[in-house]
């Protein structure tokens, strides 16, 4: 009998209906017939959606440790996420439930083990022997507050100080409490009056680990004695305790404090310290108390065989260093070295060689957790120098504004790249290899290319290598370079003031083949680069000004000429938001005395000779000009073709297509002028926009201060307030995609909720608001060969256009023949009406042939301009001719189109709609892609409410739709970009990438695709006691923690203090790694488990044998007594 697929009936009657719409479809010449459907291979199989890797500097950083035998770095931050680093490409991301700050991290060091302590007083045992680590134990305080963590080396009792100065004792084994609890009114004096304070600091003595040194913030540490449970010394200074740290030998430690002081104490000595110092303070001369200092956070005492000790601290600056900022000092013997560092420290680690705590330390890095940086310095070297970081810490050097995702790029693209990136790095840091080297790389099958780029608030672009699960920087280009800069405040004076950031990097298009780039920025101009390996100085860079005005009907032809006119640079010009009127002036400082501003570009192009080094050199600056006071839109739209030679970029006012060979203007037109005269679609302008008056400027008071607030604040600043329910949310994030929004301008802005009262509020005219709203913005470009007319019956170069209003417009492209004709004749630009409309804003085009094949853009391979003649004769040769624009007989092609409502595929040249369908009612799509996936192409959607979607081509069958995110933030909606084989990325947060995949084979294969956290590796051996401390004692003194802190010796901790909860790393756990030795590790440790909880049972059944052994004694005694003094012959 044959098997019956339901869902393949399904997929059929989706099909069917799609395709049922359009019913003329089979009756127009190039549509395909009935017997031509195109057989799709895509099936929902082929797509699962998990996240994969996230790169960058973990973001708000809380805590660190460090596991000196496996050299793994793990990092707490205050969101709750957890980030593992080993050596260059071994990165691991893991997230607590709860999102509570990470308080405290410490290692099972060469155990494959990890607790973290929460700021919601919970603990957690991590098990890092597994590729995804997952939790195997927590355990929740109910009644107390977690302030330091202590796990000696080698010991399995965690001691654990809360706020009111006591000490538990946990087993991480079994995640159980001890009887045994260290009580701050017994670790004090009794004659103390006050409280304590919270505990501070917790550490053995090295050499002793019977003595339990505890620090209370008030300033008094304690030595305490864990078998006599008692304090054997107490230790008390005026000012609060930060941290203490111990000589190796056990015998002295010092205390940092709240007054920048460093007091030394020898433990058989509490009377008085044996040193104070004041590291950072000014000794007065007449012998007097040093001024104080900033409180020292944190100092570390590493001890060395062959010379004198290091003393490492953070903090205690003096007071009158305002502005300074944050500093690591390093004093050795009798130099002292201040480190200035970039960011406030978070925290820092010393790295020795050894793990034992009572042997020499031998320090040789420090590893500094800035707040927004890693750094770790070279203790070995002259100077201090810095390791170089190997890993993707500097991807929000400046804010991320806007991200590119290319996945199975030319295979030479990576090393051109890498090789020009190499100069650029900086010299000067430590020759000795990175010391974070721990973990194995995957073992992954994927071997494409993948490149992401990223553009910055400073108007830099960053290219980054992001094959094989692993992210590392290529090459930066900086455009803010071709400018002049504003030198002084005087030059950005006025009411008109441009945000922070003139310079940012707005959208960009890129072609990997020919490597030609086009950027733009927010200050409304346009940069075209061309990749040379050979350094150039251009004398002048050259520029177009281009006019581009919003009346219908009135538009001036700009002057092509590419002279550049020196000019002012006005900050501000470019801030208005793109989908909207330009706000109001809110001063007459943008008028000049001699009248409005008018032909001024918003920067100064230099005029001095640029000198560009190997990379990406400036071919053409265009800028947008002021029009009769009017600033220019913010560019919304941008494409190039290197086959064309164009580039196009388009706003609010319209597009402007650009010869960027020939340095010429060839069409600028405003987006009514698109439409033809007899269209049903062409829309009547409303009430002509006058020249402002001064007068009139304060009429938009509300929202011209909205707009000066976010104009170019960076994507990577969310919602600061906090919102009380989902609705708000949605409205805060309307709010923003409208005056942020970048491809989504319009549309957004109304999809969500028509009657969003709170942006639309204080307006000075009703014909004010109708005109913004019905303005309609370029939002999408796409190159292609196809049919610009009906009646074509062969492909030329055209360009789609797509709107914010949902139409899509085709513009017929002629080109001279190639070689110099090309240089010499100009090129035609024709616009030939509407092509159809959706119903949203257009967000992407393609084009497939009738098989439904991608047909990329036409481009022209890479070659160098200025190489020799002889290699650019040799490379023009395999440079194929202009695209064939005569050939007769073509088949029919297929025209995709989603907007951010729906998604239709239209025949071409008939120009008729074969499929369509809704992709969503409620929200709207913030990003989508056509893509290449399993052979096949479909849609990728990414929407506002959090779904990502995937619509099979070209009959538009749903095959995935999974709700991965909540309500996205601005970052993320600026930043989610598709790529193809599955893949896709976006800013989770303003310093970190998150990739994710929707590649069924992807997420199968990806455990063995991800990076080794735990490696098999020997303890190295204690250090020796040596002959005579054997022999007389004096060597390290161990101590038998299981007789102190068991059930048996402490008793039961009492219940209601802590609450155990089983993770979810046990068997799951098992499943993830279930191959090779991780998977074997991962069973020994459940098996381990097991093992100790049937020890256990075990002790338990031996506590009641011997309960019931004490019973049958005490019988046998009081037999004893009773017949004790009685003879025999009276028993």
């Amino acid at each position: 009998m044959k098997k019956f697929n339901i869902r393949k009936v399904l997929d059929g009657l989706t099909a069917a209906s799609s395709s049922s719409s359009s019913s003329s479809a089979a009756a127009q010449p190039g549509t395909p017939r009935e017997n031509d459907a195109v057989q799709e291979t895509l099936q929902s199989e082929h797509f699962q959606l998990c996240k994969t890797v996230r790169h960058g500097f973990p973001y708000q950083p809380s805590s660190m440790a460090f596991d000196p035998v496996q050299k793994i770095l793990a990092v707490g931050t205050q969101t709750g996420a957890l980030r593992l680093f080993g050596r260059a490409g071994v990165e691991c991301y893991c997230q607590h439930e709860s999102g509570a700050a990470v308080i405290q991290l410490q290692f099972l060091i060469n155990e494959g083990a990890l607790v973290s302590a929460l700021t919601d007083d919970s603990i957690h045992l991590w098990n890092l022997r597994q590729k995804i680590p997952a939790i195997l134990h927590s355990l929740k305080f109910n009644r107390e507050r977690i302030t330091y963590c202590h796990l000696p080396f080698q010991s399995k009792w965690l001691y654990i100080g809360t706020e009111r100065g006591n000490i538990h004792i946990v087993n991480v084994e079994s995640f159980t409490l001890s009887g045994y609890v260290i009580m701050w009114n017994k670790a004090i004096e009794l004659s103390t009056k006050t409280h304590p304070g919270p505990v501070v600091h917790i550490s053995d003595n090295p050499m002793d680990e019977g003595k339990l040194l505890i620090g209370f913030e008030c300033g008094v540490v304690v030595l305490w004695d864990l078998k006599s449970k008692k304090a054997d010394y107490r230790y008390t200074y005026d000012e609060a305790i930060h941290s203490v740290a111990w000589h190796h030998e056990g015998k002295q430690f010092v205390c940092s404090h709240s007054d920048g002081t460093l007091t030394t104490w020898n433990i058989r000595a509490p009377a008085k310290p044996g040193q104070i110092i004041t590291p950072h303070g000014k000794q007065p001369k007449d012998g007097k108390k040093p001024e104080p200092c900033k409180p020292i956070l944190k100092v570390e005492y590493k001890t060395t065989r062959a010379g004198d000790p290091f003393m490492v601290l953070s903090g205690g600056l003096s007071y009158d260093t305002v502005g300074r900022r944050a500093c690591l000092t390093v004093m050795h013997g009798k130099s002292t070295a201040v480190l200035e560092m970039d960011y406030p420290i978070v925290d820092f680690l010393t790295l020795c060689e050894t793990p034992y705590p009572n042997d020499f330390q031998e320090p040789y890095a420090v590893v500094v957790l800035l707040e927004k940086d890693l750094v770790v310095i070279d203790l070995g070297q002259i100077g201090y120098p810095i390791f170089e970081n190997p890993y993707p810490l500097t991807v929000h050097e400046s804010p991320v504004t806007c991200c590119e995702y290319f996945a199975d790029c030319p295979a030479e693209l990576i090393p051109a790249l890498y090789s020009v990136g190499s100069r650029q790095k900086r010299q000067g840091y430590s020759k000795k290899e990175w010391p974070i080297s721990g973990g194995n790389w995957g073992q992954g099958t994927q071997s494409y290319p993948e490149i992401i780029i990223t553009g910055h608030a400073d108007g830099s672009i960053k290219f980054w290598d992001a094959s094989a699960m692993m992210l590392q920087v290529l090459y930066k280009l900086k455009t803010a370079k071709v400018f002049e800069r504003a030198r002084g405040k005087e030059e950005k004076s006025g009411a008109d003031i441009v945000e922070e950031d003139p310079f940012a990097i707005q959208t960009l298009s890129w072609c990997p083949e020919s490597r030609m780039l086009c950027v733009a920025g927010v200050s409304a101009h346009v940069i075209v680069y061309r990749f040379s390996k050979q350094e150039v100085t251009s004398e002048v860079v050259q520029l177009l000004e281009v006019r581009m005005q919003c009346d219908f009907g009135d538009v001036d032809s700009p002057d092509p000429g590419g002279e550049q006119t020196p000019t002012l640079p006005v900050p501000g010009a470019s801030s208005s938001p793109q989908e909207v009127e330009p706000p109001t002036l809110l001063s007459t400082g943008s008028n000049s005395s001699d009248g409005p501003r008018d032909n001024i570009p918003c920067l100064q192009v230099r005029s001095s000779p640029l000198k560009q080094s190997p990379g990406y050199q400036v071919e053409l600056v265009i800028q947008l000009v002021w029009v009769s006071g009017e600033p220019p839109q913010q560019i919304t739209s941008l494409a190039i073709n290197s086959s064309y030679g164009l580039v196009v970029f388009g706003n609010s006012n319209g597009l402007a297509v650009v010869d960027y060979l020939q340095k010429t203007l060839l069409l600028n037109m405003g987006t009514l002028e698109l439409y033809s005269p007899s269209e049903p679609y062409q829309r009547q302008p409303c009430s002509p926009r006058k020249t402002r008056q001064p007068s009139g400027a304060l009429c938009d008071s509300v929202d011209g201060s909205n707009a000066s607030e976010d104009r170019c604040k960076s994507p990577t600043s969310g919602s600061t307030s906090p919102c009380n329910s989902d609705e708000e949310r949605k409205q805060k994030f309307i709010e923003k995609v409208k005056l942020k929004g970048r491809r989504f301008s319009k549309t957004v802005a109304s999809d969500f909720d028509a009657k969003d009262v709170s942006f639309t509020r204080s307006r000075s005219s009703s014909v004010t608001s109708i005109e913004r709203e019905s303005r309609e913005v370029i939002s999408s470009f796409h190159f292609c060969e196809s049919f610009p007319r009906k009646t074509d019956t062969v492909v030329s170069p055209c360009l789609l256009v797509g709107t914010t209003q949902g139409s899509v417009m085709m513009v017929a492209v002629s080109l001279p023949p190639g070689g110099d004709q090309r240089m010499q004749q100009p090129v035609g630009v024709s616009s030939c009406g509407t092509l159809v409309r959706l119903k949203g804003g257009i967000l992407t085009m393609a084009l497939l042939d009738s098989t439904a094949t991608l047909l990329p853009p036409s481009y022209e391979p890479w070659y160098d301009t200025n190489a020799s003649d002889e290699d650019k004769e040799r490379s023009r040769k395999r440079r194929p001719a202009s695209p064939p624009s005569s050939q007769e007989g073509h088949d029919p092609q297929f025209a995709v189109l989603c907007s951010d409502k729906q998604a239709k595929v239209v025949a071409m040249p008939s120009q008729t709609r074969i499929y369509k369908h809704n992709i969503t009612e409620t929200s709207f799509v913030l990003r989508a892609d056509v893509v290449q996936i399993a052979g096949a192409n479909c849609i990728a959607c990414f929407c506002a409410n959090g779904h990502i979607m995937t619509l099979s081509l070209p009959s538009l069958r749903p095959l995935l739709d999974v709700n991965y995110l909540p309500l996205t933030d601005m970052r993320i909606a600026r930043t989610f970009c598709f790529s193809n084989l599955g893949q896709a990325l976006y800013l989770t947060s303003p310093t970190e990438v998150q990739r994710i995949t929707y590649s069924q084979e992807t997420c199968d294969n990806l455990q063995e695709m991800l990076s080794e956290l735990f490696t098999p590796v020997e303890t190295p051996e204690a250090p020796n006691r040596g002959f005579f401390k054997g022999l007389f004692g004096g060597g390290a003194q161990s101590l038998d923690r299981e007789d102190l802190f068991g059930e048996t010796a402490s008793g039961k901790a009492s219940r209601s203090l802590a609450q155990h909860i089983p993770g979810p790393g046990g068997m799951e756990g098992i499943k993830g790694a279930a191959s090779g030795v991780v998977g074997d590790l991962a069973r020994a440790r459940i098996a381990l488990d097991e093992r100790g909880q049937k020890l256990g049972e075990l002790e338990d059944r031996t506590a009641g044998m011997m309960a019931s052994a004490e019973s049958f004694s005490k019988h046998a005694h009081d037999m004893m007594l009773k017949y004790k003094d009685k003879k025999w012959y009276q028993l």
